[in-house]
């Protein structure tokens, strides 16, 4: 199947204040610089709170995962569970269709959604409110026919009753997940041969449906307000601090709060507290290791050299490296051992990404006119 970005798309996108906190703690379960790892968890938080992944919040997670934009949409387009289009306001219903439910019944499943939400597959509702799309099997063939809608599996579906569920859902109702036949999982339906003794003192619903019954409204989407942050592997500040919403500009992810976090200058000896504050606020005092290289204030009259063409060197550590004064090969290519560790601290977010990817050895190729392996095929559209 085809899958494309939708026609139109919204100009911008951001996470909710809670919902970047969130993206935020995702991002630090992964060693530094291997943020790209948290690309999953951050789209489907991103599709949780608009209904679908747009083309900008696809772009802002690359962004925030210094990826090239091309990635991150390749895992977008790749897994179904993502929507590239929107969906209804109050759910998006996912009909199982393979062998197993096809057998039994989910044609009709399929007819009760062509008649009440829409004809075709991925068109909402005249109201707005419902989408529906046929799937590939989701693991429940031994309750078919059966379709997943918002997080939760609904099990055992007759065509009557799953009309009605949908009318429920339409008046504001929220339906039980699960077995809707009386089963309690997935036993024979004239009920258990084995185990028997595990029926006494359980709860009403098997474990999933019973949490969603605890829930109230499980098709709701997630906010980031649902539960507090759990950040265990952070230090006790740092899980209770709040992260400011990212601004619809780029600029580097955790520049502000670093920036407001950083110990706040003294004056210098000969500079007023204003001018010392000014001449550190360029650097966090918190990442002053090292010798700070030569910096310019702008690029110089040629115009600034491309640093992407430099392995490791994404959209988001350019603008970086270029508001740490850096704009030239050349510049790169003369940082000393001590310089160096003074960059690798101040990369923010980054920490460490020169010596690794060796910034220098490249920048010297680069700065001398000739190319490296990696910089020929960022020339030929290979890379962004």
């Amino acid at each position: 199947m085809l899958r494309r970005l939708y026609h139109e798309q919204p100009e911008t996108f951001a996470f909710t204040p809670a919902n970047h906190a969130w993206a935020e703690a995702q991002i630090t379960k992964y060693p530094e610089g291997r943020q790209a790892s948290a690309v999953i968890p951050l789209l489907w938080r991103a599709q949780e709170q608009e209904g679908w992944l747009t083309r900008p919040a696809i772009e802002a997670i690359a962004d925030m995962l210094d990826m090239a934009y091309i990635r991150v949409l390749e895992v977008a387009s790749f897994y179904f569970m993502f929507q590239l289009q929107p969906v209804g306001s109050v759910a998006h219903i996912q009909v199982c269709g393979t062998l197993s439910c096809m057998i039994c019944g989910a044609e009709d499943l399929i007819a009760v959604c062509k008649e009440k939400i829409a004809p075709k597959a991925h068109q909402i509702s005249e109201d707005g409110k419902f989408s529906w799309e046929e799937v590939e099997c989701l693991g429940s063939c031994a309750n078919a026919p059966m379709a997943q809608i918002g997080k939760d599996y609904f099990e055992d579906l007759t065509a009557e009753g799953f009309a009605k569920m949908i009318d429920d859902m339409a008046s504001g109702k929220v339906p039980v997940a699960g077995p809707q036949n009386g089963r309690y999982a997935a036993e024979p339906k004239s009920g258990l041969s084995s185990l028997t003794e595990y029926q006494e003192g359980r709860h009403p619903y098997n474990a999933s449906a019973q949490l969603a019954v605890d829930l109230g409204d499980s098709i709701k989407r997630i906010d980031g307000t649902e539960v507090p942050l759990l950040t265990p592997w952070l230090d006790k500040d740092k899980a209770t601090k709040k992260v400011a919403p990212p601004r619809e500009s780029s600029a580097p992810r955790n520049a502000k709060s670093a920036a407001q976090s950083a110990p706040k200058p003294t004056a210098a000896k000969g500079k007023t507290p204003a001018k010392a504050a000014k001449a550190d606020a360029k650097v966090p005092e918190a990442a002053q290791s090292g010798k700070k290289p030569s910096t310019l204030k702008a690029p110089r009259k040629s115009g600034a050299d491309d640093l992407k063409l430099i392995k490791g060197v994404g959209p988001k550590l350019e603008k970086l490296l270029n508001t740490l004064g850096f704009f030239h090969f050349d510049q790169v290519s003369n940082w000393t051992d001590e310089e160096l560790s003074w960059v690798d601290q101040n990369l923010e977010g980054f920490k460490g990404r020169a010596s690794r990817d060796e910034w220098v050895a490249q920048a010297k190729i680069l700065a001398s006119g000739e190319m490296t392996e990696f910089s020929s095929r960022v020339k030929k559209g290979g890379v962004y």
